[in-house]
């Protein structure tokens, strides 16, 4: 495997945990990344050596999910004709199971822009500015989305844990 090839499978991990967080199926995600791959090994003579791999790999999948995401906007719903495999969801007794699915229900429930900047600055533990380079957008907008989707968050997640009254007749 050459240089190229090993810098690349450094970074799979990375990818992969960016592309569930955003489609929270693994099978899609998994999808995702290998798209990625593909395009990054078929453009790798546009990649400059020595320059952030982990950023020109996270825009690949980045501009991947965004172009996935107006196709499918723009296209009819899907159904799967098997409906067998889903026998519906089961709730987990443990609370922290609970918590994580809730958490992971609001992030879903953020706008598009504050889910991607809450999940590269929070879960990739990116700086602000590299960021902004992957985004294409100023520091400054990545600050403002990142609060913006924090606030949500805590709001969504209050509502979540709060306790439903229901009326009996």
């Amino acid at each position: 495997m050459d240089e190229f090839g090993r810098l690349i499978e450094k970074e799979v991990p990375r990818l992969r945990r960016y592309a569930h967080a955003l489609v929270s199926d693994p099978e899609r995600a998994d999808d995702l990344v290998q798209d990625c791959l593909e395009r990054a090994w078929r453009k790798s003579h546009l990649w400059v050596r020595r320059t952030n791999l982990r950023g020109w790999l996270m825009t690949i999948l980045h501009n991947l999910h965004a172009n996935a995401s107006r196709r499918y906007s723009a296209g009819p719903a899907m159904v799967p004709l098997d409906d067998s495999q889903y026998a519906g969801a089961t709730a987990p007794a443990q609370a922290d199971r609970l918590q994580l699915g809730a958490l992971r229900d609001a992030v879903q429930r953020l706008p598009l822009e504050q889910q991607q900047v809450l999940l590269l600055v929070g879960m990739e533990q990116m700086r602000y500015a590299e960021a902004a380079e992957l985004l294409q957008i100023p520091v400054g907008t990545v600050m403002s989305r990142l609060f913006r989707a924090r606030e949500r968050l805590r709001v969504l997640m209050s509502e979540a844990t709060q306790p439903t009254l229901r009326r009996v007749k």
